[in-house]
């Protein structure tokens, strides 16, 4: 008779040590989710390790190495990417490290938690300009000391039945929009 024994041992071995490197990386890995009924609180807790731990948590295999965190969007600003998504961001520790035109998560004093496109002021650093994917809104200024934090985007996740469809008019009034949008941000910058 075959001994199976060894195969068998082999398989549970393979198996026991991924469980453990599962459960090891587990807390590592995961992401507080802010969802908008928390968002007050968030703004006047974000830094208080008991209230972020009252979050729920989740992981995501695909991300790893990092500090994360998940918030849920509401509103129309941000489409095509519909509101109720959640945003999941990775912790950027400074302005400096911001890279122009990608979205993020804006944690800030006066504006609250917002999901926008980050565009930097060439002449001033203590402004940035927040910008909406929905041309239909205006980009607005910010004070940088008035940013707690700032989360760039790395996941977005929605509901399937929210997909937005855009028709090609819409298409066309976007692309119009979007190109007046940027040549006023372009004289505000120069």
């Amino acid at each position: 008779l075959k001994d199976v024994s060894n195969t068998n041992s082999g398989g549970s071995s393979y198996l026991m040590k991924r469980r453990q490197q599962k459960m090891m990386s587990a807390d590592r890995n995961l992401i507080h989710f802010v969802p908008v009924k928390a968002a007050a609180g968030y703004l006047t807790s974000y830094a208080d390790s008991e209230f972020i731990d009252e979050l729920n948590t989740f992981t995501l295999p695909m991300l790893s190495g990092g500090n994360y965190r998940a918030f849920e969007i509401i509103g129309d600003s941000m489409l095509p990417t519909p509101s109720g998504s959640i945003i999941v961001g990775e912790k950027i520790e400074s302005l400096e490290d911001v890279k122009n035109n990608m979205a993020y998560i804006v944690v800030s004093r006066n504006e609250g938690i917002v999901y926008k496109r980050i565009v930097k002021n060439n002449r001033s650093k203590s402004k940035v300009s927040l910008v909406s994917d929905n041309p239909s809104y205006q980009p607005y200024q910010v004070n940088s000391e008035d940013i707690a934090e700032l989360w760039q985007a790395q996941v977005v996740i929605g509901k399937v039945a929210q997909q937005q469809r855009w028709d090609v008019n819409s298409l066309a009034n976007l692309v119009n929009n979007l190109q007046n949008q940027v040549s006023t941000l372009k004289k505000k910058m120069n």
